[in-house]
């Protein structure tokens, strides 16, 4: 596969642009976890012309609603949630400059052309690793959206959060480059 890559959030567009599909990444830094719930909110107040109750510029969201922390943990199991039920509100996240979505599963082409025009990135994040991807999250705190429990606006601290870069900032596109083997749905 590509090359095994440690990434500091935040990033710039030109770090995204150097990651290509296939590129093992570990995070370390600020990630910021939404669903369904939390992004029509904040479609809501993109659309109401009100600022957001967070700052994605050069941040990446996880599409995650983790499970209540087990003693010594920040978080509990923390796997990915399915990514195409946030491809309706992407694109305008993208514009506020989101540099990356972590998840799992295909994006709408909207959603990819969004990623090349703005330079992001998508992650998939291990589905079975849950368990590992727990013990990289050091810190978490619920930053927005409260009242949603775990599908909050959640900021969690990392250190080395293993992703693999499913679609790079130029629409190549792991899911049709792997072999079907390699295919994760």
């Amino acid at each position: 596969m590509g090359n095994m890559i440690r990434i500091k959030t935040p990033v710039s567009t030109d770090e995204v642009r150097k990651l290509k599909a296939g590129d093992n990444v570990l995070i370390t830094g600020i990630i910021y976890t939404g669903r369904d719930a939390a992004h029509k909110r904040l479609i809501e107040l993109i659309n109401n012309g009100e600022d957001l109750p967070v700052d994605f510029n050069g941040q990446f969201i996880y599409y995650v609603g983790p499970a209540p922390a087990k003693p010594g943990y920040a978080a509990g199991s923390a796997g990915p949630t399915t990514s195409y039920r946030m491809d309706p509100y992407t694109v305008p996240l993208l514009e506020r400059g989101l540099k990356g979505m972590i998840g799992k599963g295909l994006r709408s082409k909207e959603v990819i052309e969004g990623m090349k025009k703005y330079g992001a990135v998508y992650f998939g994040a291990t589905g079975g690793a849950a368990a590992l991807i727990a013990k990289s999250i050091k810190k978490v705190e619920v930053v927005a959206y409260k009242d949603l429990g775990a599908e909050a606006i959640h900021r969690f601290y990392v250190e080395d959060f293993p992703a693999i870069v499913v679609i790079d900032s130029e629409g190549n596109n792991l899911y049709e480059s792997a072999p079907p083997k390699y295919r994760i749905d």
